[in-house]
């Protein structure tokens, strides 16, 4: 096949599904929105086993155009739309999770929906299926998992609309979700968003063949109107990166294809094909069905509808954003995350820096670092299970930890700014009694906090904290940060508005050994000892002394409680003169 047509759909079709199961609910199944299913069926594929405690279930949620077969089951089945994240020995490892992914109510491959035969009339429903919502998926899902014998999930897991399925298991069943895994999702689709899948919609029901939803019965599909909405579809999957890439050297390279459409342009021969392959797996009465239910979702609006509606939840989250996403875009991911930690719940998350767009949590372009993520957590979240607590991780940490330990009573609330591997909040943890959460920018650190069990947000400090209400936490730690902050003034009152204590470390330019090097050699200080840096590449853009922070202090009305000076080469605290002996000092503030 010629590269330009490979996508996300290249790997679905309509061909039978060999592993499919299939559950049953006989009785009466009232929807949200006033309607009524008489039996509801929903098809249903597992990998792995389930233990004997039953606690390591996975439930894996499609997007809108998934369906229930995930991964392939041997080399003999065909390949699943999610191959790279589940089997044996990945991301999500089928042999220590019980994966469970099921097709979603409304759709099309063997789950009740629009071209499933009514067992009222005998006919296919076609238009008069009934309105369904996101709860409605969530409800009859549930179903099907305590028919398993599955009191409570391990972990739900999925992306764009199977992301937002994961938001409702949260919010719905929150004593049944231990934890959720949302990705290139959101608590609300954008007015943007909504506007591409109402002219999707239009474009298949207008189409002539559309006959009022019922084309089934007439032997016709909708085939033009379902190809465009398809069109549609693909635009926002991928980025303006990602098309250029895929497209420009080659944008008047017509492909040659059986299609009615535009094929003036290799983009335009591209749409045509995916267009025509979805025609062939997808029903259109399905597509509008399914759009309209993610259309209709909303956990609110505003920042306080948000925290409303996330506060019941009582799980372990991590969030992933993809930053060429425009569908989704990364603020919305920013948004949930901002009410969960507002409302104090364990979350972590990380804006993948990508080309892909949305489609960018089906690639394996950033699979190296999402996929890690999603393993490091589910990890954690058995480990948690099975124990009590978390791995402990044995790393190297700095000598400064013992000191700012010694600071932090057991029980309190912690927050550190700017964390980095997390190795001081995972001696909180080890030490055991202490809620901690950590905030930092690289995205190869958040990766080693999330490895290490910790709760860890990608964010900018310069950013401010408006994530985090006044006196939230017991301590802000900023440990040798402040030196690599560019808005001093800003960060250390966000730090000193979010937290009772502030307890900031930094290296000491008044140190002896850095003023010989100035005066004597006329050299820059190196201020990261043991480090290979330079004035040209370190992260620090201000250098100042123990004397320049008191005199701060003093001007901004900051309180110092406590000062500790240390020698880090020879591991030892000073007491005289410690602006000129210790080349690195920690400071117990408050406003």
């Amino acid at each position: 096949m010629d590269s330009i047509f490979d996508s996300t759909d290249s790997v679905r079709n309509a061909n039978p599904l060999k592993y499919a199961c299939e559950f049953v609910y006989s009785s009466p199944f009232r929807l949200e929105r006033g309607g009524c299913l008489s039996e509801v069926r929903i098809t249903y594929e597992t990998y792995g086993e389930l233990n004997e405690r039953k606690d390591n279930a996975v439930l894996i949620c499609h997007a809108i155009s998934g369906d229930s077969h995930v991964a392939a089951h041997d080399l003999d089945d065909g390949s699943g739309w999610w191959e790279i994240m589940v089997g044996s020995g990945k991301p999500i490892d089928t042999d220590k999770y019980f994966v469970i992914c099921p097709n979603f109510l409304g759709g099309c491959r063997g789950t009740t929906g629009p071209n499933s035969i009514n067992p009222d009339t005998g006919n296919r429903y076609g238009l008069d299926f009934p309105e369904v919502t996101i709860g409605d998926i969530v409800e009859a899902d549930c179903l099907l998992v305590d028919s398993l014998g599955i009191t409570r999930l391990l972990s739900v897991v999925g992306g764009s609309l199977g992301g937002v399925v994961t938001l409702e298991w949260a919010t719905r069943f929150p004593d049944r979700v231990l934890s959720v895994i949302p990705l290139a999702t959101a608590a609300h689709m954008t007015s943007q968003a909504l506007a591409f899948d109402i002219v999707a919609r239009n474009a298949i029901q207008s189409d002539p063949n559309y006959l009022g939803g019922r084309y089934h019965d007439n032997g016709v599909i909708p085939a033009s109107g379902l190809a465009i909405a398809r069109m549609l579809g693909h635009i926002t999957y991928l980025s303006r990166e990602a098309m250029m890439k895929k497209f420009d050297s080659t944008r008047n390279q017509a492909r040659k294809i059986e299609t009615a459409f535009e094929t003036k342009f290799s983009v335009g021969s591209y749409l045509a094909y995916q267009g025509g392959k979805f025609v062939e797996r997808f029903d259109a009465n399905s597509y509008v069905v399914l759009t309209t239910a993610i259309d209709n979702f909303d956990l609110g609006s505003t920042p306080l509808e948000l925290q409303r509606s996330l506060k019941c939840s009582m799980c372990r989250w991590l969030i992933l954003s993809f930053t060429t996403d425009w569908l989704f875009p990364s603020f919305l991911s920013r948004e949930l995350v901002g009410a969960l930690l507002a409302t104090d719940k364990r979350v972590s998350y990380c804006d993948i820096p990508s080309q892909c767009g949305h489609d960018g949590f089906l690639l394996p372009d950033e699979f190296e670092l999402y996929g890690e993520m999603i393993r490091s957590f589910l990890n954690n979240v058995s480990f948690e299970i099975l124990y009590g607590g978390v791995p402990l991780i044995d790393r190297p940490d700095r000598i400064d930890y013992e000191q700012i330990l010694d600071l932090i009573p057991r029980g309190a609330k912690v927050l550190d700014l700017g964390c980095g591997k997390g190795g001081l909040l995972a001696r909180l943890r080890q030490r055991g009694g202490c809620r901690v959460q950590g905030i930092e920018i690289k995205e190869k650190y958040v990766l080693q906090c999330i490895d290490r069990g910790l709760d860890v947000v990608q964010a900018d400090l310069n950013e401010g904290l408006k994530f985090f209400s006044d006196q939230q936490f017991d301590f802000v730690v900023l440990s040798k940060t402040l030196q690599t902050v560019r808005d001093v003034e800003f960060v250390l009152d966000e730090m000193l508005r979010v937290g009772v204590r502030g307890i900031v470390s930094f290296p000491n330019l008044g140190f002896h050994e850095h003023r010989q090097r100035l005066m004597k050699d006329g050299r820059a200080p190196n201020l990261e000892a043991g480090t290979p840096k330079e004035w040209y590449n370190t992260s620090n853009v201000r250098f100042l002394t123990l004397a320049d922070f008191e005199d701060f202090c003093n001007k901004k009305g900051i309180n110092v409680h406590h000062c500790i000076a240390i020698d880090t080469k020879q591991q030892k605290q000073i007491n005289e003169n410690p602006n000129e002996n210790a080349d690195e000092v920690i400071l117990v503030l408050s406003k």
